[in-house]
């Protein structure tokens, strides 16, 4: 059986990086789209395109997708993992970090689903994965517009499930909690940085980049008729 293809966004590190690895060694082949092309590279993975694509950029992802799949053949699965977390003060926060959330996790959900979704909706299977956050569920003062980026991955992704279930096609969204990747280094603000910081070493990193990508596998590995819906996990010790 010939093994349909996975593009993962953000797979230069965290957890795209250990999707790429687990779906690799599973014997997918692979579109995997960061900016670090030279992180992509050092995965060393086979059957493995790797493009430097900034999710915001709408041309340039669909562009990409239409190059791996003339490759490899047909999207089975994408994982819409890239994401920026920039958490700070909304009363002082600049307004330019609020701007590039709304891009990068929301604008470029959507551009991977629309780069996708057609095409699966014709051939009548194949699954998209979004990857959000318990901050998706539930409010933290110092995340209002994170927040509100995950919020609204929910609540699209919930949207284009519905239209999507009429023609085969599963869509899912995977909220963890804190886990040890390199999200909180993007935070600007250095007291909500320590202070998230802070949180992510009480719990020891909280869950691991793999723990994430299994919960991923998971979902996408059900027959075709099994769709879950949503998956919200975090570090057992984890009160928030």
């Amino acid at each position: 059986m010939t093994l349909g293809l996975v593009v993962i966004t953000g797979a230069s590190s965290g957890f795209g990086a250990a999707c790429a690895r687990l779906f690799a060694e599973d014997g997918h082949p692979l579109l995997l789209l960061a900016r670090r092309t030279d992180r992509l590279a050092a995965l060393g993975l086979p059957r493995a395109m790797q493009r430097a694509v900034d999710v915001t950029d709408r041309a340039a992802f669909a562009a990409a997708v239409a190059e791996a799949e003339a490759e490899y053949g047909p999207t089975d699965l994408i994982v819409n993992n890239a994401g920026v977390m920039l958490t700070g003060d909304p009363l002082a926060q600049d307004p330019a970090e609020w701007d590039r959330m709304i891009d990068v996790n929301i604008r470029g959900v959507l551009n991977g689903v629309h780069a996708v979704l057609p095409g699966m909706a014709e051939r009548g299977r194949g699954t998209v994965i979004n990857v959000s956050s318990i901050a998706g569920r539930k409010t933290f003062g110092s995340n209002a517009v994170y927040c509100a980026t995950k919020f609204a991955v929910h609540a699209a992704s919930e949207a284009i499930r519905e239209q999507a279930a009429q023609h085969g096609v599963r869509v899912s969204v995977i909220a963890p909690g804190y886990a040890a990747t390199e999200l909180s280094s993007h935070i600007t603000d250095p007291d909500t940085r320590a202070a998230y910081q802070a949180a992510e070493a009480s719990l020891e990193g909280g869950l691991t980049a793999d723990d994430v990508a299994q919960a991923i596998a998971y979902v996408y590995r059900q027959p075709q008729n099994v769709c879950i819906r949503e998956i919200v996990l975090a570090d057992t010790n984890q009160v928030a």
